[in-house]
């Protein structure tokens, strides 16, 4: 049974670590950055791929470190990804993120993990994260694939519509919770 407790955190105000540079850390640097483009990114390797610095152009806020990792780039985070293949290393980190209290996300190393990055649908306001347990990321894509195709893009004006219902209500919270119950009874996606 997947027991996590899935939550959206506000990138822009929690300071992230991502440790290594190559193929790894470009695909959690872009989740992280594609999901929250204000986010607070710190990276650190003893070198970075072409393909990461170019995708990193557009985010002038993420600060790199070309050189290995120290401890002292733990300082001040909220969150550390470790993404090289050096699990000796992640072992270390883990360890010291555990005495600091800090979240940390080990890339493909379950066991390390405090937490796991979802697979994310987005159309407009509305966002999905799917998780498999850490047991197939694959499997998670695909849904999301199915999601994204379902989904229809209109559901921006949807959600518009409803929050400027929901600003109108009056009343105590379980009768604005029946209104907006109401509203939406008949909602079903069709392609």
């Amino acid at each position: 049974m997947n027991e996590l407790f899935p939550i959206f955190l506000k990138l822009d105000r929690l300071n992230t670590l991502v440790v290594g540079g190559g193929n790894v850390a470009l695909e959690k640097a872009s989740a992280l950055l594609r999901n929250s483009p204000a986010a607070r990114v710190t990276m650190v390797a003893p070198m970075f791929r072409a393909e990461t610095l170019e995708f990193l152009k557009g985010y002038p806020q993420v600060v790199l470190f070309e050189r290995g990792f120290e401890l002292a780039d733990l300082d001040g985070r909220d969150l550390v990804i470790c993404a090289t293949d050096n699990r000796s290393l992640h072992e270390e980190i883990k360890e010291v993120c555990a005495e600091r209290h800090l979240l940390c996300n080990v890339a493909d190393t379950p066991d390390l993990c405090d937490f796991y990055l979802g697979s994310i649908v987005q159309k407009g306001d509305l966002k999905i994260a799917i998780s498999t347990n850490g047991k197939s990321p694959t499997l998670a894509k695909r849904i999301r694939a199915f999601l994204e195709d379902v989904i229809p893009e209109e559901i921006q004006e949807g959600l518009e519509g409803m929050e400027a219902v929901r600003k109108t209500l009056k009343g105590d919270f379980q009768e604005k919770i029946r209104v907006l119950n109401e509203l939406t009874k008949g909602v079903i996606f069709r392609k």
